[in-house]
């Protein structure tokens, strides 16, 4: 990479070299490379089943190819070019099982649940959700214990899945930093908020009480996880700026002396070897007006500081923790808010909390291409947990106080 290129993101990269592959496995599969694609013979006599099966794979191969298109006409620049090869590639699936129904096509079947509701989302929406999903989707593919499936459709679904992760990774990095701070914000105004008010009512205090608490911490939590993650973002945001190189090599090098100067030392010290130091400083020095070897020419300093999206901003951060935090603590208090009181606020507390925290560990496991239920499980389970612990020592505590 020159200097004159333009710098690209370690997602940028991965994307073009997701695409490169993309094409090229396409180049190879074609009959004009010499191969064949292993393809079955349509079944005589299959099964009712095998039949039903069949279908539900057209269909939703079929749905896919929609999805991707759809999901193409929001992208732009590569990404779009790459999705519609992808929606393109499915094309070689369902005429797949269209060869094995042979005469039994018949009409297509409906889609999947899942199928149908990613194609809604994916025409209406189009984020970086619908890129996991689709992700998701992939990784659940069926065709690799499917035996009338053949492996290359397997091996397909496998690469079509490391294509749409390297899709969403851009969008990840770009949503990370506040989605966290927005993320971290609501599971400890549920939880602290939670434990707060099951262990006060556990005490034996009445429900004014209980509301008042539940309020002071819903104002106290959100402030302070408002300003700490102000102060941890801009203060990581320092560090990281501190470390950046500056262009002190461009402003100092016609005045440096040529055979007496420190300039190398700068960019060994920044991690190339030698050889590579020395091609750079007569770069500098304008002994050479281009990089004759490209290998020999490592991150430009002229490229000046690249944001960090991944990190996000300390205003951001410190706006959705506050409002986040806020949200989750107000859900454990709305019992108490609408008059309840004793055991029955305080289940409609432990339910609704329950409920957010399913949702929001869905969130996190959809967005992490993870499985939604299996961290939204792990979300109510540290949350009810702690909330336990907390209403055993209110009762201690009440007890010890009686």
């Amino acid at each position: 990479m020159t200097s004159a290129e333009p710098h690209k993101t370690q997602s940028e990269h991965l994307l073009t070299a997701q695409a490169e592959v993309f094409r090229t496995a396409s180049e190879d599969s074609s009959p004009a490379a010499g191969h064949i694609p292993a393809r079955h013979h349509p079944v005589t006599q299959p099964s009712d089943a095998q039949i039903r099966r069949w279908r539900r794979y057209l269909a939703d191969e079929e749905s896919e190819a929609r999805i991707y298109r759809y999901l193409a006409q929001r992208a732009e620049g590569e990404e779009r070019e790459i999705l519609m090869q992808v929606a393109e590639a499915e094309k070689r699936h369902q005429q797949h099982w269209r060869d094995m129904l042979g005469e039994h096509a018949g009409k297509p079947s409906r889609p999947s649940l899942s199928s149908a509701i990613l194609q809604f989302l994916a025409r209406h929406f189009g984020s970086v959700f619908i890129l996991a999903m689709a992700q998701r989707a992939e990784s659940r593919s069926p065709y690799a214990e499917d035996p009338d499936a053949t492996e290359e459709m397997a091996a397909d679904e496998a690469i079509h899945e490391e294509i749409i992760r390297a899709l969403a990774t851009n969008g990840r990095e770009k949503l990370s930093g506040n989605f966290r701070a927005a993320v971290f914000g609501a599971n400890d105004g549920l939880v602290s908020n939670l434990a707060l008010t099951i262990g006060i009512t556990a005490s034996g205090a009445s429900s004014s009480m209980v509301l008042l608490s539940g309020v002071a911490g819903l104002l106290s939590g959100a402030l302070s996880m408002a300003a700490g993650e102000f102060v941890s973002v801009r203060s990581q945001r320092e560090l990281l700026d501190a470390s950046q190189p500056t262009q002190v090599t461009l402003r100092v090098a016609g005045d440096l002396d040529i055979d007496a100067n420190e300039l190398e030392l700068i960019y060994r010290a920044r991690g190339m070897d030698e050889e590579a130091a020395h091609h750079r400083a007569l770069e500098r020095f304008g002994y050479l007006d281009c990089d004759c070897d490209p290998s020999l020419s490592h991150r430009a300093d002229e490229e000046g500081e690249e944001e960090n999206v991944a990190l996000g901003t300390d205003i951001g951060a410190a706006a959705a923790s506050f409002s986040f935090f806020a949200s989750g603590a107000l859900v454990p208090i709305l019992p108490y808010i609408f008059g309840l009181s004793g055991v029955w606020a305080m289940l409609l507390s432990l339910l609704f909390v329950t409920m957010a925290l399913g949702f929001t560990g869905g969130i996190v496991g959809l967005l992490s291409g993870s499985s939604p239920m299996r961290r939204g499980l792990r979300q109510i389970l540290i949350g009810l947990g702690a909330a336990g612990i907390t209403y055993l020592l209110g009762l201690a505590f009440g007890t010890t106080l009686g």
